[in-house]
């Protein structure tokens, strides 16, 4: 097996987080509004994930975004006199967290004009990020900062070269809703070698139970792979695609890691989990945690 290390052995620094999506399962919240500022609690869905990216040492973030956008810029940007006004009002505690959004990373944007699916997303990217390794996150799966994954996977990515996928054990009767991968054990017991992937297998055909998660650490040789990936599911170009001809061949850039989460995380995906993350967080927030879960005690025994 091919082993390739990253050059130098940079550190790596950059993120990117596909965000052109239409959001049409919110519809019609998201008819004006993006689907990644929807709020989760008090703080929009994104902005977990650019907390997690920086958390992980990843202070270069490229966003792709699309059309109707916008609001994800001004989110992560200063907002002056909003500040000012908080400022002359005293009210520190509010000041602090306008501010934080704009002190996170140092963000970057790129529009994806004609959206081919996230693998064409990824490769918008490829002129931002260059030759290094670098970070995807999806915005829909929401991993629990006690829990840190992104930073296991970058520390597996250093140490193996090539890419690192992050995989979740799910029931196999739900295998058929994800990317699935066939893997075998390493010496360590939440990282496995990858030798092939399928995107959402029939149930009796996967070749595990290991499903694909929302965050990614890849080599940049997938940017190769992608511009000779031709349209998958859906016509569009599958990141899971190129992933699985880098799994099939090292050579072309280094093996496929997948890490095993076994944390918490907090699937935005759709209506029903959305309302299930916000009620999982709200329950943990020591501020809001007590009182709400009082409540919930009470009115889940009065419909019950």
């Amino acid at each position: 097996m091919v082993s390739r290390m990253t050059p130098s052995h940079t550190r790596i620094s950059k993120a990117v987080i596909p965000a052109a999506g239409l959001g049409t399962r919110f519809l019609p919240a998201t008819k004006a509004t993006p689907k990644e500022m929807l709020p989760v609690v008090d703080k929009p869905a994104i902005q977990y994930v650019v907390e997690e990216a920086a958390a992980a040492g990843l202070s270069d973030v490229l966003m792709v975004t699309g059309r109707n956008k916008r609001p994800l810029e001004d989110h992560f940007d200063r907002n002056y006199e909003l500040e000012e006004a908080l400022h002359r009002k005293g009210d520190e505690s509010r000041l602090a967290k306008v501010q934080e959004s704009s002190d996170l990373a140092t963000m970057h944007y790129v529009r994806q004009g004609d959206p081919r699916g996230l693998g064409h997303a990824v490769l918008c990217a490829a002129p931002h990020v260059g030759d290094q390794p670098f970070a995807v996150l999806l915005g829909d799966d929401l991993i629990d900062p006690r829990d840190p994954l992104l930073a296991r996977m970058v520390e597996i990515q250093e140490q193996h070269g090539g890419s690192v996928i992050a995989l979740m054990e799910v029931d196999p009767a739900q295998i058929h809703l994800y990317g699935c991968a066939a893997a075998a054990p390493t010496g360590d017991d939440d990282v496995v070698v990858v030798s092939d992937l399928v995107e959402k297998p029939d149930p009796a055909e996967a070749p595990s139970n290991l499903a694909i998660i929302g965050r990614y650490v890849l080599d940049p040789a997938v940017f190769e792979v992608l511009r000779k990936t031709a349209p998958g599911r859906g016509g569009e170009i599958q990141l899971t695609d190129a992933l699985q001809a880098l799994a099939a061949d090292p050579a072309l850039g280094g093996p496929v890691h997948g890490v095993v989460f076994k944390g918490r995380r907090y699937d935005t995906g759709d209506r029903g989990d959305y309302l299930r993350a916000i009620v999982r967080l709200a329950c943990e927030r020591e501020d809001l945690g007590p009182d709400f879960r009082t409540w919930l005690r009470s009115y889940v025994t009065e419909e019950m």
